[in-house]
């Protein structure tokens, strides 16, 4: 069992770099199965989630060679095989190879998604876009069949009754290669959903819209190779950003977008947080007088579901009392008792998190019980003083690229021990 040691309340300077985007990244890799020759891919983060691609893309048959963020996969002998059990299971993003092994061969069996427990998170709008464009499903032991009964999928008129990005990008996927039109209506509009349409229209599918809320897909036969650079981690440059506000001296973020995180930007403007935003990089002052905020999160372009938890431990340094409310996932608060446990009042109250501040945190020992929930552990460590250990930090490595590393040049007591 491997955990984070955090020696805390030392203020932190200087600057730390964006690596790619981990939502962009767990969907490219699937989809470059449809490819008829080699995809190489910049930019690539360093974290547990792309190990586990690469190794079920070789499972599979498939060839990649990897030096440093570039990653070159040649996906021509990727064969048609059940992939039910053993690292399909461990992510989320697995339920990727339905789009893709659906394109290529028309027929998948696929483990069931894993990845963190954020209360429900069904894939039945996947399923019935992939329904409507011919293919019938059926369940076995730990793992799902989707077939086309020897037919290509064909094209269909798709409207999703929820916003959602998975589904959106699974219905790409396997639309780009499918026999006619596909139309997505109520498409998500994530910046992770055009990065995903540009690599497959760069490698030759016609695909319109994406980062509007329809997306119109015109299938096409085959898909050739091409290089990709992936787009920076919004979600990394949020946490860096909220972390550098509770504790840095002056840190800036570089390799950021900042048009992907106007609304947590404007949130953090908000509460006082006082920051220069450059051409790709966002400078974060030393803070003080901080005043709590409702947070609210919404789909993009709203504030996103995976910056709360990382927002909170900047939260409870602010003067008052405020709220968090998580409209995407309610059942987000597996961080709350973690931070309690560190001396933050803050606590889960009729379907929203409440929290009354400023705090002053205390090492303890605490738990990641998901990716973002042990991002703000993280941060919380390096706020609170004493140490702070951490468990379960195989969710933290499935997401964030280096992350001790990157923390101990801005001068953090942080690190990675084997138990």
């Amino acid at each position: 069992m491997r955990k984070i040691i955090i020696n805390g309340g030392k203020l932190l300077k200087g600057e730390v770099a964006v690596s790619g985007a981990k939502n962009s990244v767990v969907a490219l890799i699937p989809a470059i199965i449809l490819a008829d020759d080699v995809v190489t891919l910049d930019g690539v983060p360093a974290i547990s989630d792309v190990d586990s691609l690469i190794d079920i893309i070789e499972l599979m048959g498939g060839s990649v060679k990897r030096d440093g963020e570039t990653l070159e996969i040649d996906p021509r002998g990727v064969k048609d095989m059940p992939m039910p059990f053993g690292k399909i299971n461990s992510l989320r993003a697995s339920y990727y190879f339905y789009g893709s092994l659906l394109g290529r061969y028309g027929r998948a069996i696929v483990g069931l998604p894993g990845g963190c427990d954020l209360g429900p998170r069904p894939i039945d709008l996947h399923l019935k876009a992939f329904e409507a464009m011919g293919a019938s499903i059926s369940y076995e032991t730990d793992a799902m069949r989707l077939a086309t009964d020897g037919q290509p999928l064909h094209g269909a008129h798709i409207y999703m009754d929820t916003v959602s990005v998975g589904a959106t990008i699974n219905t790409m996927i396997a639309a780009a290669k499918a026999k006619g039109r596909t139309i997505i209506e109520n498409a998500a509009r994530e910046p992770e959903i055009i990065d995903v349409a540009t690599l497959l229209n760069n490698m030759g599918a016609h695909i319109r819209g994406a980062g509007t809320d329809i997306i119109t897909i015109d299938g096409v036969e085959k898909l050739h190779g091409t290089r990709h650079q992936v787009i920076p981690d919004r979600i990394e440059a949020g946490t860096y950003i909220a972390m550098a506000a509770a504790i840095g001296q002056g840190i800036r973020v570089t390799n950021v977008l900042y048009e992907h995180l106007e609304s947590f930007i404007a949130k953090l403007e908000e509460m006082g947080v006082r920051m220069t935003v450059e051409e790709d990089a966002i400078f974060v002052e030393k803070q003080d007088n901080l005043k709590a905020v409702t947070v609210r999160t919404s789909p993009y372009p709203g504030l996103a579901t995976d910056l709360q938890q990382p927002i909170t431990p900047l939260l409870l340094k602010a003067e008052g009392r405020g709220s968090i409310i998580d409209t995407i996932y309610e059942k987000r608060v597996n961080h709350v008792p973690e931070l309690a446990r560190m001396g933050a009042d803050i606590s889960v109250l009729g379907g929203q998190i409440v929290y009354q501040g400023p705090n002053k945190l205390v090492g303890a020992p605490v738990k990641a019980t998901d990716l973002r929930a042990g991002a703000a552990l993280v941060i919380a460590g390096l706020m609170a003083q004493g140490q702070t250990e951490i468990t379960s930090i195989e969710y933290i490595l499935r997401g964030y690229s280096n992350i001790i590393e990157k923390l101990t040049a801005l001068g953090a007591d942080i690190q990675l021990l084997e138990a």
